[in-house]
């Protein structure tokens, strides 16, 4: 599957399902309080950190960055779909959001204080996974934390339709948090903690908390 080819079939998919996605997502939080904490945790430490500006990658219509400036951090959406990024300005008007690719983070070197991937690294086939960390890795901050969201499990399906009976084209590919861990590990962070969780959210969940390590973290044992 070239990169082209998958990119191009989930930025359609979502450009095509966006309003109907954001009517179905828009309270999801309100019934997924394991979820809260965790965003809530994940703002507690970029706080400890000095604060600054934290990247939703993959935000969708906005739901989490919204969440998260209501906890105080000073959070910015990018998203692959520019129908997704046209209605996140819409409902959560003062935020910033971009259209922008994973694959291709147009950001900085160390210019965030943390970084989120909401379920958002789940269309990414496993050879571009290594690549998109890598990225993470280059725009976060040293100390800065990484929370990452995914579907627990074994194998990737398609899913040809979704979000109001529109038609889709992405494939959907589960993973085992150990998995992930060793590619965060690869691509140089240190992972701090990972739980399963089961909620309106994900028939089972995956979480994992990892850091930019500092010079210091880099040489601990």
């Amino acid at each position: 599957m070239s990169t082209d080819g998958w990119l191009a079939d989930t930025r359609t998919s979502y450009d095509t399902v966006a309003a109907c996605y954001t009517d179905q997502v828009r309270d999801l939080l309100d019934r997924t309080p394991y979820e809260r904490a965790v965003l809530t945790l994940f703002a507690e430490l970029v706080g400890a950190t000095g604060g600054g500006p934290v990247a939703d990658v993959g935000c969708g219509s906005g739901r989490i960055t919204a969440h998260l400036h209501g906890l105080g951090v000073d959070a910015f959406g990018i998203d692959l779909s520019p129908a997704m990024i046209e209605l996140a300005r819409r409902d959560h008007p003062g935020l910033r959001f971009e259209v922008g690719s994973m694959t291709d983070l147009d950001l900085p070197d160390a210019s965030v204080a943390g970084l989120v991937a909401w379920y958002s690294l789940i269309h990414l086939p496993d050879e571009e996974v290594g690549p998109v960390l890598a990225h993470f890795r280059r725009v976060v901050r040293p100390g800065g934390p990484l929370l990452l969201a995914f579907h627990v499990g074994d194998g990737s399906r398609l899913k040809t339709q979704g979000y109001g009976g529109h038609p889709m084209k992405v494939h959907i590919h589960l993973r085992r948090p150990g998995r992930l861990a060793e590619w965060l590990e690869g691509a140089g962070f240190a992972v701090e903690a990972q739980l399963t969780l089961r909620s309106a959210e994900s028939a089972l969940g995956g979480i994992l908390f990892a850091r930019c390590p500092t010079d210091a973290n880099e040489d601990r044992i």
